[in-house]
């Protein structure tokens, strides 16, 4: 949807439709409360399970299944407008994230630390995916359109930020007090999940107060749950009739096969111990390192990745994105036999992976919109992005198994290889020249 906005109206302090609330007051504070879940769900559970004792293959196929919530999502997001008010379903739902990072916080030092672990995370992934369907929609409701334009760029940052602190500090926190507590794992990551406990209970107390409470954002009683479904039935059949279907879903798969078998295994690399293959890196070291470095390679990457595409197109920058989102990926097969010791080595390494990822994942991103353009777009989007979600987890349910019968080095060569599966998908891509680039006549829009 393209959003009409007219740039001599842009002031520093933007207000909100409602009148009452800043978005400033809301805005940044909603999206870091949407990403701190999602990446404890992905990536501290990883840290978290791996210095508890679990295998890579019991690591990555259970964490792999916790993207099922963000898969699925497009089944239930339509009837949340059925129940209760977008602005209830968000702080509702933070509350029980919150309850849900106790969860964790409380089994961990038990007896049943796995399955108690492992429901709570489950818990948190259902109500962090639920989250993200009303976030966004309170997004479009409790900002005009100038708005919605003019802190697009802050929600991301604080996105990205709620990723640093949750993949860097936090785990770097966990690591601090491992040291304070004289190794006390259970204990030392405990400690961690209560302190974010208090900070979502925090969140929750401010977005109660502090979210505005739009006029549109009511209970849809003009529809029923069955006329749902029949349009929901609709727009599957609609999706499936594309011109490129075969292509696109294909693209969608697999073009990031060799992320999704890397993805979680990497982590495992960087901190398993040096007699197993591994770098051996402490919590602390790992949080800078993936966590901090890391995701700031991907962000740059990132916004590279979408000024070259906005001002040729995608069509001129495919190949170059598939290229960087696949060759960096060598830098783990270098890593896996050189096994260096130099910290400074390996943040240029993980920067240089990350930062290609993040510049090659623009062209998934964008074709992800190409493909849902037309009738039903949004509707489309959401499905797209169920692709998305399950192109990372079906790799990762084997990837810890496959890594584990054949060690780390062979399996990044295969890894490197299976990138020639993202080049194959590729190539059956048919994309409009056009697509992408800013025309003059749109100089005053958003998307």
């Amino acid at each position: 949807m393209n959003i009409q906005t007219d740039r001599t109206t842009v002031s520093h302090q933007p207000s909100s439709p409602c009148g009452k609330r800043s978005p400033w007051t809301w805005v940044p504070s909603l999206y870091f409360a949407e990403g701190l879940p999602y990446v404890a769900v992905m990536t501290i559970s990883i840290i978290l399970y791996k210095q508890l004792g679990l295998s890579n293959a019991e690591i990555t196929f259970y964490t792999s299944w916790l993207y099922l919530p963000w898969v699925i999502k497009p089944l239930w997001s339509p009837f949340i407008d059925l129940i209760r008010t977008k602005r209830w379903w968000i702080v509702s739902m933070e509350l029980l994230i919150g309850a849900a990072f106790g969860g964790v916080a409380f089994t961990i030092p038990t007896s049943f630390w796995l399955q108690g672990s492992l429901f709570f995370f489950w818990v948190m992934a259902f109500a962090s995916a639920t989250h993200d369907i009303a976030a966004d929609g309170f997004y479009m409701l409790g900002l005009d359109q100038h708005n919605q334009a003019w802190f697009v760029g802050i929600r991301s940052t604080f996105y990205r930020l709620s990723t640093i602190f949750g993949q860097g500090v936090l785990v770097m926190i966990a690591g601090n007090l491992q040291v304070l507590y004289r190794n006390s794992i259970s204990f030392s990551w405990s400690l961690m999940f209560y302190g974010v406990t208090g900070l979502f209970i925090a969140l929750w107390l401010w977005h109660s107060y502090v979210l505005p409470r739009p006029r549109q954002d009511a209970p849809r009683h003009d529809v029923t749950a069955s006329t749902i479904w029949v349009e929901f039935v609709h727009t599957i059949r609609s999706f499936f009739d594309k011109p490129q279907v075969v292509a696109g879903i294909l693209f969608m798969l697999f073009y990031r096969m060799p992320e999704g078998l890397l993805a979680k295994v990497s982590s495992l690399f960087l901190i398993d111990a040096a007699h197993s293959g591994g770098l051996g890196l402490s919590p602390q070291e790992y949080g800078f390192v993936q966590g901090t470095v890391g995701v700031i390679g991907l962000t740059l990457g990132g916004i590279l990745g979408g000024m070259a595409a906005g001002k040729d197109g995608l069509q001129k920058w495919l190949w170059p994105m598939v290229c960087a989102i696949t060759l960096p990926d060598a830098v783990y097969i270098y890593l896996s036999y050189a096994l260096p010791s130099s910290l400074w080595i390996i943040n240029l390494c993980v920067f240089v992976e990350q930062f290609g990822y993040g510049f090659g994942f623009t062209a998934y991103m964008l074709y992800l919109i190409y493909y849902s353009q037309g009738e039903y777009k949004t509707s489309h989007y959401a499905l797209c992005t169920a692709f998305m979600a399950l192109s990372m987890m079906i790799p990762g349910l084997f990837a810890g198994a496959l890594q584990e019968v054949i060690g780390y080095r062979m399996f990044f060569i295969i890894v490197l290889v299976c990138c020639f599966v993202t080049f194959w998908v590729t190539w059956f891509l048919k994309v409009d020249p056009d697509f992408g680039k800013k025309h003059p006549d749109e100089e005053d829009e958003e998307i």
